[in-house]
């Protein structure tokens, strides 16, 4: 009879993601896994495969939980537009420790950029979940009358998309609340219809 595991495989993948996101997926040795993990040589090889395996495995999970929150973020919002200008927002008030550890899907994409298939098509995935949630919140916020009724939503998407991806760069690079907010306000500003 097979002994039954002695980790929470929860418990331990978060802890795994924590490790890859802070340290990246070259600078972190299956040892610092396992380590911090708490779990032994086969134990790490029999539950998740390999370095490898794990770091795909919690970099969807990190991009799938990401793309939830800002989900949550629009839709807890009482407008369109206000939940793109909480999620525009939200990046100018995290914490000093959390904007200088930056975002793990984008430190995954600098780090191998297309060179690696799986990263390259996990990142993909993201990019056009978010660009279909902004693209759809846009088109609402346009029948509502909270945008210019000439926007393109597919072009403005893709815009807030960027700067969304801007933000979380600027944050890892030192950048403070103020400057993080100049550039949320700038991006709205471009989309308000006017009064």
């Amino acid at each position: 009879m097979a002994r039954p595991k002695e980790f929470d495989r929860e418990v331990v993948l978060e802890i795994a993601k924590a490790v890859f996101w802070r340290q990246g997926y070259a600078a972190t040795s299956t040892e610092d896994l396992r380590i911090a993990m708490g779990i032994g040589r086969q134990s790490f090889y029999d539950s998740f495969g390999g370095k490898r395996q794990l770091y795909l495995e919690t970099l969807r999970r990190y991009n799938s939980d990401s793309l939830a929150s800002q989900a949550a973020r629009i839709a807890s919002a009482p407008s369109p537009l206000a939940g793109l200008e909480a999620l525009l927002l939200s990046f100018s008030k995290e914490s000093p420790q959390s904007r200088a550890l930056g975002c793990m899907g984008i430190a995954a994409m600098c780090e191998t950029g297309v060179n690696d298939p799986a990263v390259a098509r996990i990142g993909r995935s993201s990019s056009v979940r978010l660009d279909s949630l902004l693209e759809q919140t846009l088109r609402e916020a346009k029948e509502r009358g909270e945008v210019r009724s000439s926007l393109d939503e597919r072009a403005a998407a893709r815009h807030l998309q960027a700067t969304i991806v801007g933000l979380k760069v600027l944050s890892k690079a030192g950048a403070g609340p103020e400057m993080l907010r100049d550039v949320a306000v700038g991006a709205l500003q471009g989309l308000k219809a006017r009064g």
